[in-house]
């Protein structure tokens, strides 16, 4: 109790702490800006043939004697200099050099400089694959090296909480969707190597079917992103990328080994990547991962049937020269997860008592077992892209995907017919992009492009329950062009986009055919800007408009949604999602200090959701609560914050939080499931010695998550109190040779504290997970 009250304290004087942080960081850039010669030369470096960020270019700065190398996302700065003419040389094996002459004023200078290749005889030259850097100038955050490390063998949902301002919206402790500012599902899109996921995402417990251990960086777009990427983007986008094809003569192999003992799970995950020593410019990517946990154990007792059982497999063949790229790229994707058996009842009376006792009435035990209630998904994903030279300035691209998505949801049912899935759904989609860039050496550079998307959904007949959702064609065509202009500290960026989609329904329901035809249509923009006030500190702003249509289950859902144990009731008549995100961001990078302050405002007309009617629904399989589709306008606006810093060579600390506000603006109220308040913060030491590179380092952080008091009119059980976890880690690397070894030992919920997430579906039925050990290997040679 005693920490609970602290706790709500604490987040009483957020918002002051924030203002603080405010005053904080504006006083450091007027101390900057103050000082004699504090001027900084800053720019990014991408390839030229495939918009590539290039890490490891020299800069030198010749009139300075100084310069800089750029780092994993092309990023260089050179400071402290006064104003003045500078001449900047750029090199980087393989490329032409770039000499440029910068004159330096009041205010910091900012480029992005554009590498041609030069034919060389090396073999030490290699030309990187085909994705794209992240150009843009809303607020992005990523996860790569260390941090990515960590987060082997989490979900998606799970890895991507280490980013301020994105949380989970869970059923269970197996099924996790990424939230990003309080959206997701069908909001938020997920890239998978530049393929937009396409399943069942619009389910609560719909987890995305990708594994996290394709990716060599995962990156979070957190502004409206509609117009390069279509609707379902206006509330942000997950991009998960693979580390770049090789094209020189090489070998490497990657393995994962992790175990943990909340569940007794086991994760191994191994990719080889090779480039061909005959065909230059060839290469390939071979990975797999397999996962095994059974019944998970909450402080005290087991969740029975929580158990996960994951196969997965990916492997991409490229071909780069100076002119042509092709990429050919297939994922496959197949879990088996088990449903909570608590979380279906036999009748009104065990529903009501079990939300009562908060937690199942039996103990229950260990098992890998997974019984009904279960899901079964499988995600085939096929990638074909290209790109061609046109000239120095001008790049055509091609990318076609092809995705089958199959889910089976099984419930509990009489005799045989428990083998029988309840709900049989097959998505197949097919995607088509094609777009130019133009890449200039001046200021300008740009993207004009269309995507088509087809998809047909189809319930499998045999489940012997009438389904779900129809079965439906769904077609979009999206016309877009963005620009950009860099000009000294300052770039700006706009955007317009058209959209047009038909959506055919059809499905028996009493033996009547039901059919509907609707079209939607709509366009959406964007305008943003850069501006470096200082070498340390640049504000980012970026407003645009969005619109999603309603997804077919939020028409036309009408029966019992098996997999999130609840009744949920569609509504035809609604209308498409309409809103101005408008986020702003400032960013300080001192040589011990890094601070980040994200502030936005979301306006959204005709917002869609999910509402507890407070009925339930009593058949032979249970007892179910019932919701509806239902929508409102809606005002969502919050801020994320982020710092680190260093005391010592040895000891570091970080400190990151958000606080998310979405209210009804019709009815005077708040919405569900939107996430609590929370800081989440840590110190670290390093016992690695001065000018050792290699990781030796012992983490304790903590995690205090605030009740959530902005809560609608009614729900089954009143929001969980707030709580308190302690999190310890230690990661050890070592050099065998030329390989190298990573080590690492989590405690997570050290205490194992008693607690339930707001954002958890299932806090009706049970607490969350207890202490759970991991220990994770990781060998590259």
């Amino acid at each position: 109790m005693l920490v609970n009250k602290f706790i709500a304290h604490y987040f009483c004087m957020v918002n002051l702490k924030t203002g603080i942080l405010l005053i904080l960081v504006l006083l450091l850039s007027l101390e900057i800006q103050a000082q004699d010669c504090k001027l900084a030369i800053r720019g990014k470096i991408i390839h030229l043939e495939n918009n590539e960020p290039i890490e490891a270019a020299y800069v030198w700065v010749v009139e300075a004697q100084d310069g800089a190398v750029s780092d994993e996302n092309g990023n260089f700065t050179v400071k402290n200099l006064c104003s003045g003419t500078y001449t900047i040389t750029i090199q980087y094996l393989g490329h032409k050099d770039v000499r440029d002459t910068v004159e330096l004023k009041s205010n910091t200078f900012s480029k992005t400089y554009r590498l041609e290749e030069e034919a060389m005889g090396l073999q030490s030259v290699e030309v990187h694959g085909h994705r794209d850097a992240v150009q843009t100038t809303t607020a992005v955050s990523s996860l790569y090296g260390d941090q990515l490390e960590e987060s082997r063998g989490e979900n998606l949902g799970e890895s991507l909480k280490r980013i301020s301002g994105v949380s989970t919206f869970s059923t269970g402790n197996s099924i996790a969707k990424p939230v990003i500012h309080g959206m997701h599902s069908n909001r938020i899109m997920i890239m998978n190597n530049g393929i937009r996921l396409e399943g069942q995402q619009w389910g609560s417990e719909h987890a995305p079917e990708i594994d996290p251990f394709l990716a060599d960086e995962i990156t979070v777009v957190k502004g409206a992103e509609t117009v390069r990427y279509g609707p379902e983007a206006m509330g942000g986008v997950i991009l998960v990328n693979p580390a770049p094809l090789p094209t020189k003569t090489m070998s490497k192999t990657n393995l994962n080994l992790i175990g943990g003992t909340n569940g007794q799970m086991g994760n191994i995950n191994m990719v080889h990547v090779a480039g061909s020593d005959k065909i230059k410019g060839l290469g390939y990517r071979i990975q797999g991962s397999a996962k095994r946990s059974g019944n998970v154990r909450s402080p005290g007792y087991f969740q029975e049937n929580t158990g996960v059982s994951e196969l997965n497999l990916s492997s991409s063949l490229g071909y780069s020269s100076s002119k042509l790229g092709v990429e050919a790229y297939y994922s496959l994707f197949h879990t088996d997860l088990g449903i909570l058996a608590d979380s279906h009842t036999g009748n009104l009376a065990d529903l009501e008592a079990i939300i009562a006792n908060g937690r199942p009435f039996a103990d229950g035990e260990f098992s890998y077992e997974i019984n009904n209630p279960k899901q079964r998904v499988t995600h085939n994903l096929a990638k074909l892209k290209s790109h061609y030279h046109i000239s120095e300035s001008w790049k055509l691209n091609f990318q076609y995907g092809f995705q089958l998505n199959r889910r089976l949801e099984f419930d509990k049912r009489r005799g045989n017919l428990n083998e029988v899935a309840s709900l049989d759904l097959q998505l197949y989609t097919n995607t088509i992009d094609l777009y130019v860039n133009h890449t200039h050496k001046n200021e300008l550079s740009g993207t004009w492009g269309v995507n088509f998307i087809q998809q047909a959904n189809s319930n499998v007949p045999g489940t012997g329950v009438t389904p779900l959702i129809p079965n439906y064609d769904m077609m979009n065509t999206g016309i877009y062009a963005m620009e950009k202009y860099s000009k000294g500290p300052l770039e700006v960026e706009a955007g317009l986009r058209f959209d047009f989609r038909t959506l055919h329904t059809a499905r028996f329901i009493n033996q009547e055919l039901k059919t509907a035809d609707l079209d939607y249509q709509n366009f959406s923009a964007f305008l943003g800007g850069l501006y470096h006030i200082s070498p340390n500190l640049t504000f980012n702003s970026n407003i645009g408009s969005a619109w999603r249509p309603p997804n077919v289950n939020e028409l036309f859902s009408e029966g019992l949604h098996h997999g999130a144990a609840a009744v949920e009731i569609g509504d035809p008549n609604l209308k498409s999602e309409n809103s101005y995100k408008w986020i702003n961001e400032l960013q300080y990078d001192g040589r011990k200090t890094h601070l980040e302050l994200t502030a936005y405002v979301n306006p959204i007309r005709n917002y869609i959701y999910l509402n507890p009617t407070g009925e339930v629904y009593v058949s032979l399989r249970g007892t179910f609560i019932v919701y509806e589709y239902t929508q409102a306008n809606a005002l969502f606006y919050g801020v994320d914050f982020a710092g680190s810093y260093e005391f010592t060579d040895q000891i570091s600390g970080y400190l990151k939080g958000s606080i998310v506000h979405a209210k009804n603006t019709d009815e005077d109220n708040y919405f569900p499931f939107i996430p609590a308040s929370n800081i989440d913060w840590g110190i670290s030491y390093d016992f690695a010695k001065d000018n050792n590179p290699r990781t030796n380092k012992v983490t304790l952080s903590n995690v205090l998550v605030a009740k959530q008091n902005r809560e609608p009119d009614f729900d089954y059980a009143p929001a969980p109190p707030a709580y308190a976890l302690f999190n310890v880690s230690y990661q050890k690397q070592l050099s065998i040779g030329n390989d190298k070894l990573n080590l690492g030992l989590q405690v997570q919920n050290l205490f194992n504290t008693r607690y339930k997430d707001y954002m958890n579906r299932f806090r009706y039925f049970t607490y969350d997970m207890g202490t759970n050990v991991l220990l994770k290997i990781n060998f590259e040679f």
